[in-house]
């Protein structure tokens, strides 16, 4: 198939440092490549890929001080899109809803994954106008604010096998790793650390938006306990030593989160995962497999002292039984040839679900 990967252009595909939608697509463009699919990515110049690249900046618009507004980068980029659009069997856009507009002539021709959130208000409005636009989720928690629209399915992200090696044992170390932001729970963790009486490592980004709860609410923390290390943002290499030698990843969210990368990529190393029962995570983990799901700090303090019974071993099993990027691509696949006319995935009065274990399609009534 011949088949557009339209991708933020905030990070580079895949990044360099923190970057959650950016990887994803990376992973299945090149799996696309792998299988031997034509595959245009429209992303950041500075992008590495085996696909044909459509330089859309010339860097990722982060690391551009000059960028100060991205949405003319973006709009520049569905411009391309647009008039390339017929030659393509199918359009795959990861920029949440910019594209809706712009994609009217071919739109059953397209499919959307949304990575972020869907419980702003003001979001039911608009997605209530497009609702006729395909629309991939990544758990089937994300759907639950939406009012009906045309979801093709559900798919779970995927890593690569060999992305992140097993790690047999932890250092005694518990890991924090992602953005600091008020839903991701740093704070919290640094709690739960503390009242645990383990080292806590923190590798994350801060944005502007979140310096001030950063300055005000995080830093003090950090300062007043010996045990916490800061490290900031890392990069893949980086990514692995960090998560495999922890004991547990902690994810403390305070907030419905959509899927959350950084929980399998801990499971690839093995490391189990202490999670707070928001969004997704009743998804994603298996409690008392991968990881242990709980419901305040108290549990989590619990959970810390419990998570070494854990067979680091059958972690990476579930990982790999689960969350592998060749089952993602067969996912998404049958989803692209449902829009291509394959009467296996006719899209109708049904619609297409993917089963997360193996792959394979089945068809079910459309969810609300």
């Amino acid at each position: 198939m011949k088949i557009a990967q339209i991708a933020p252009l905030t990070e580079s595909v895949p990044p360099k440092l923190y970057g959650g939608t950016e990887r994803i697509v990376s992973y299945l463009t090149e799996e696309l490549v792998r299988q031997g699919h034509e595959v245009t990515l429209f992303a950041s110049g500075d992008s590495h890929t085996s696909a044909e690249l459509v330089a859309c900046c010339d860097v990722a618009l982060r690391l551009n001080p000059k960028a100060q507004n991205h949405i003319p980068y973006h709009i520049a980029m569905l411009e391309q899109v647009r008039r390339r659009a017929e030659e393509f069997d199918v359009l795959h856009f990861h920029v949440d809803i910019l594209h809706f507009p712009v994609i009217r002539e071919f739109a059953q021709r397209t499919i959307t994954t949304l990575h972020g959130r869907l419980d702003l208000p003001e979001l039911a409005q608009l997605y209530a106008m497009f609702d006729d636009i395909p629309l991939v989720s990544i758990s089937d928690d994300q759907r639950r604010p939406m009012p009906p629209v045309n979801w093709l399915g559900t798919v779970y992200h995927g890593l690569p096998r060999e992305i992140l090696p097993f790690c047999p044992k932890g250092s005694g170390y518990l890991a924090f790793l992602g953005r600091i932001s008020p839903e991701k729970g740093p704070e919290t963790a640094i709690e739960i650390a503390a009242r645990a009486g383990m080292p806590l490592k923190i590798a994350a980004k801060i944005d502007a938006v979140d310096q001030a709860f950063w300055t005000d609410k995080v830093e003090p923390q950090v300062l007043r306990h010996s045990n916490v290390e800061f490290i900031g943002e890392i990069d893949e290499q980086q990514k692995a030593d960090f998560l495999g030698n922890a004991t547990a990843l902690l994810f403390p969210i305070d907030w419905p989160e959509p899927f959350g990368l950084v929980t399998i990529e801990a499971m690839a190393c093995g490391t189990p995962v202490i999670a707070f029962k928001r969004g997704a995570v009743p998804e994603v983990i298996d409690d008392g497999v991968s990881g242990l799901i709980v419901g305040s700090v108290d549990e989590a303090f619990e959970a810390v002292e419990r998570i070494g019974g854990l067979d680091r071993a059958r972690v990476r099993e579930t990982f790999e039984k689960r969350f592998l990027v060749g089952r993602m691509c067969s996912d998404y696949m049958a989803v692209y040839r449902s829009l291509a006319g394959d009467k296996r995935f006719a899209i109708g009065s049904r619609n297409y679900r993917a089963d997360n274990s193996g792959g394979q399609a089945c068809l079910t009534e459309p969810a609300a």
